[in-house]
């Protein structure tokens, strides 16, 4: 298992030019699709509708730089025509990197907040 960090921003930052609105309107954009595609993940899903979720979330997880996530996303995208069991611990693995990647999120956010609210009060107090 990787101990990097859930998400590159420096990857991220390619595709974003390194603005930080940008980043964090796709930011938002990624959580609401990790929630929606989570609740399809199911190990009693049909094949299609499993494969669908996975796949969408591993293409989510890849244009962000959340790396881990996309390779559990892939794992499980093999495991498609596998049984219950198989797709459970899939299942497990995409859901612990997904939710590495969205408290990596809320952290990398409350800092830039914090970071921006200095900024402001130092130029408020010049």
């Amino acid at each position: 298992m990787n101990t990097g960090p859930a998400i590159d921003l420096d990857h991220l930052a390619r595709y974003s030019g390194g603005d930080a609105q940008l980043e964090a309107e796709v930011f938002t954009l990624f959580s609401q699709q990790v929630e929606m595609w989570m609740r399809l993940l199911k190990p009693d899903a049909d094949a299609e509708g499993w494969a669908s979720a996975v796949h969408s979330l591993k293409g989510s997880a890849r244009s962000i730089g959340a790396h881990q996530l996309a390779i559990a996303c892939q794992t499980a995208e093999a495991a498609t025509t596998a049984g219950a069991t198989k797709r459970a611990l899939a299942a497990q693995d995409v859901r612990e990197c997904a939710d590495a990647a969205l408290k990596f999120i809320d952290t990398h956010t409350y800092k830039a907040r914090i970071q921006a609210l200095r900024s402001s009060s130092k130029r408020d107090n010049s």
